[in-house]
């Protein structure tokens, strides 16, 4: 569908040209009519599918239809990183060249400065405000935020927000905003919790779905057969084949996050973890680190698996393999961005075999299974389900035959060589 099937405003449709797009995504299609027509929204869509323009676009329309006062806040966008604000900010500033709508972005980690000019924005009005909640509620606690006409309500990554510990803060902000409103929400996934906040704060809402999309092509997916104690080494084997400018390692649980990251400080690598224990301004400053280069090796749970954009993520390790395929999906997503090339490599144990199985199903692909370096001993063998095994018998790895399971796994030394990754100094 063409963008000017949608008739928006005259502004917005030059913003739109200048702008180079031409065609929607499903999400847009699907979407934007729902949202022109005033109708709440809870909406399921991945990164990438062309989600921010999907709510952006109708409400700036609208905005610029619509008849309204300059000394109130007319649009809240609620996100859950200063990163993501900022994306959107700057999406904004884009789309509005050719009006006179105003916007503004809101996170933590700002200078006084910065406090000074959201205040004002909030307490003259501003027209479409971007922000984390835990700053907005800052705000939002002196008394001076204008939001009694405010008309439309944006979570951005809801079930993020949910993951980060946002739900009560979400919820705070609400009771400062119209029962009288259009409220939108967008989520990568659709956990029970999140329907379940729908439930409290949409209004009849429609629901829009776009199916998961798989792996791009040019991410090289590979995985490892292991024992838990082999994890460890492997990744050093790995580290000292290639040197790596930025590697994202993933963990399923918060505290393997923080125990892996204290392994590899303690053997000198330069690496840093991101998880819901640390405050939002500490994620942030972890986050700006890896994103800039200076730190090379990011340790980090599913809270991060959505809506990160960092370009040139050379390698994604998935430590233990994640219970749900989709997060499988965004986890190996944050590499082979912007059309470049990247690497995805998951470590399964004796306990994840089925689950990777049935990401394997999820995906239509079979994961190339790498044979251990010799110097770390054997593995557990590979279980293929017969279920699994039906249908794809010319593409499926062949299992150890019948030959015993060990026991224990075998000692892994470590591997010989320098580590070429930047280490910390010592």
């Amino acid at each position: 569908m063409d963008f000017s099937s949608f008739n928006f405003h005259e502004s917005l449709a030059e913003s739109i040209a200048s702008s180079g797009y031409k065609k929607a995504t499903l999400i847009q299609e699907k979407a934007i009519p729902v949202i022109m027509d005033g109708k709440d929204i809870i909406a399921s869509a991945q990164t990438g599918t062309g989600k921010t323009a999907a709510f952006l676009l109708p409400i700036l329309h609208k905005l610029m239809s619509e008849e309204h006062t300059d000394s109130e806040v007319h649009a809240l966008i609620m996100v859950p990183t200063r990163e993501l604000a900022i994306q959107i900010s700057s999406h904004l500033d884009g789309l509005t060249y050719f009006s006179s709508i105003s916007s503004i972005a809101i996170y933590g980690g700002g200078d006084g400065g910065s406090f000074v000019r959201e205040k004002q924005a909030l307490s003259t009005g501003v027209d479409i405000v971007v922000a984390t909640p835990g700053k907005l509620i800052s705000h939002l606690n002196m008394g001076y935020v204008k939001m009694k006409e405010l008309k439309y309500l944006i979570l951005d990554e809801a079930d993020r927000m949910l993951d980060m510990g946002f739900h009560d803060d979400i919820m705070k902000i609400i009771s400062f905003l119209p029962v009288k409103r259009q409220t939108l929400m967008f989520s990568a996934t659709m956990p029970p919790r999140i329907l379940q906040l729908a439930k409290s704060i949409l209004h009849e809402p429609v629901e829009v779905s776009v199916a998961l999309s798989k792996p791009p092509e040019t991410i090289k997916q590979q995985a490892y057969i292991v024992y838990d104690t082999q994890k460890i080494p492997i990744i050093q084997h790995i580290l000292a084949e290639k040197e790596y400018k930025s590697v994202l390692i993933f963990c399923s649980k918060k505290q393997t996050v923080k125990q892996l990251a204290a392994q590899l400080q303690r053997m000198k690598y330069n690496a840093k973890d991101i998880q819901s224990d640390l405050d939002q301004s500490q994620r942030e400053d972890v986050l700006l680190e890896f994103s800039s280069k200076r730190l090379p090796i990011l340790i980090a749970t599913d809270i991060l698996s959505r809506g990160i954009h960092i370009d040139n993520i050379e390698l994604v390790i998935n430590y233990d393999v994640p219970s749900d395929g989709e997060d499988y999906v965004h986890r190996i997503g944050r590499t082979a961005r912007a059309e470049t090339k990247g690497a995805a490599i998951t470590f399964v144990n004796n306990e994840d075999q089925h689950k990777f199985q049935r990401i394997e199903k999820l995906i239509g692909k079979i994961v190339d299974k790498v044979e251990l370096p010799a110097a770390l001993g054997k593995g557990p063998a590979y279980e293929v389900s017969s279920s699994r095994n039906r249908g794809h018998k010319k593409d499926m790895p062949k299992p150890n035959g019948n030959k015993p399971r060990p026991q224990a796994p075998p000692a892994a030394p470590r591997p010989a060589g320098g580590i070429k990754i930047e280490k910390r100094a010592q």
